[in-house]
């Protein structure tokens, strides 16, 4: 029999995104051909993301779209995980669920639903698993200068907004070998920066090796000639030590940008979001003064239940004075499953979308200010499209890759995807910058 063509849609975040290319590696490697145009796969994984409702109804629009075109669907990720047998009844066209702890199964998954059977299967384990050290060969839909390699999944805390702990487990990393063996990988085929991702990477191999060991791993990653560029995300507060600091500052290719999701300045809002009350500002303020040129990249949420006014000019105040490279604001989305559920003080929709348009007008100024002031200087970025009308752009070590600016260059140098060089800004706006060669 004729192994049926799969084709793939994922949602959510990049963490969702290697779940992908491993669920597509693994049926690649059991014979299955991959084709991303969904007008030729006979059977379409749907990787959802559940984190927000907006994400779960993007999820399910998409979901509703295929079952009524008549593709053959099969529901992975965290909706799959989140609402389980809640999914069949609004989608019976589903052929299958896929947990978030059993990707590795996906390759039986597929058999199965590609005999005569008509029964829906379901793969969703009641505590998600899923070991990341089985060095499963990607099968990579996003093929560039950057790549993404995840070093831990699930987490350990418990943030009062937050459903992730209940859809990706506890916290358990990778070993340093399997990474710096992906990273290698990843680096002969062409990559030129890796970023490491996880709920939080600075907890990372603290199940492994009895302490968080991000400084360990980035210092033999940093060995890796294979690669240019090591970018870290989603760093957590309260364990940002001076291990970590010196890492950023010390080694070579890891890039000196800090990418720390905050969430709130007022310590009242953060205990009620079971977050560290720590100042956040002596973090800031000491990784500006270890790590020269560090550019500073985080989230805010506004609108959380219980945020008074006071606490909202808090935070304005807070970002006015510390300056942040780049910065997110997020609407509070209440959701099932959280703490955050069932406290009292909710905030008004409008009310929410009021404070976050205040704290974006407050970035936009701050964020054109910054870019403004690195004109006339060098500054070191990773060329990434070459368009066929000969405009070359690329991103400065201060931008993640679809989430931050870009830089646009004029060269009459050679260059190609992947190389790092010295770029002398001409020109900037509110989020992008414009230099030369």
């Amino acid at each position: 029999m004729t192994k049926p063509t799969i084709g793939l849609i994922n949602f959510g975040c990049p963490k969702n995104l290697v779940d992908s290319e491993n669920m597509l590696g693994i049926l690649s490697k059991n014979g299955y051909e991959i084709n991303l145009d969904e007008e030729k796969a006979d059977i379409i994984l749907v990787n959802t993301c559940a984190f927000i409702k907006d994400a779960e109804k993007e999820s399910v629009k998409a979901i509703v779209e295929l079952a009524q075109s008549g593709k053959k669907i099969i529901i992975t990720g965290c909706l799959a995980q989140k609402y389980k047998k809640e999914l069949m009844d609004l989608i019976p066209e589903a052929l299958a669920f896929v947990g978030t702890g059993d990707i590795e199964k996906i390759s039986e998954v597929v058999e199965k639903i590609s005999g005569n059977s008509k029964e829906i299967l379901y793969e969703i384990s009641e505590n998600p698993y899923y070991s990341l050290n089985n060095d499963i060969e990607r099968f990579q839909i996003t093929v560039g200068s950057s790549s993404y390699i995840k070093i831990a999944e699930g987490c350990d805390y418990s943030c009062a907004y937050c459903v992730i702990p209940a859809l990706r487990g506890k916290y358990r990393s990778r070993t340093i070998e399997s990474i710096v063996k992906e990273a290698k990988s990843m680096g002969q085929k062409g990559v030129a920066e890796i970023i490491l991702i996880a709920q939080d990477t600075t907890n990372y191999g603290k199940d492994l090796y009895g302490k968080p060991s991000l400084s360990e791993l980035l210092r033999e990653l940093n060995k890796v000639e294979e690669i240019s560029w090591i970018r870290v995300m989603y760093a957590y507060p309260s364990i940002v030590n001076d291990e970590f600091i010196e890492a950023i500052a010390t080694l070579d290719k890891v890039v000196k940008s800090v990418d720390i999701p905050l969430q709130h300045s007022h310590p009242e809002i953060l205990k009620l979001m079971n977050r560290p009350a720590v100042d956040n500002g002596k973090i800031i303020e000491k990784l500006r003064k270890n790590i020269p040129d560090v550019s500073i990249r985080t989230v805010f949420i506004t609108g959380f239940p219980g945020e008074t006014e006071e606490h909202f000019e808090h935070l304005y105040n807070f970002i006015e004075k510390y300056k942040f490279d780049k910065l997110g604001v997020f609407e509070y989305s209440k959701e099932k499953h959280t703490d955050s559920y069932k406290l009292k003080g909710h905030v008004p929709a409008k009310i929410k979308k009021l404070r976050k348009k205040r704290l974006m007008e407050l970035q936009q100024k701050i964020s054109k200010k910054i870019n403004a002031s690195l004109i006339g200087k060098e500054i070191i970025s990773l060329i990434e499209i070459l368009t066929s009308d000969g405009k070359i752009i690329g991103r400065t070590y201060k931008d993640a890759p679809e989430i931050d600016g870009l830089v646009f260059i004029e060269t009459k140098k050679t260059v190609s995807p992947g190389d790092v060089v010295q770029v002398r800004i001409t020109g900037a706006s509110e989020y992008d910058l414009y230099g030369v060669v």
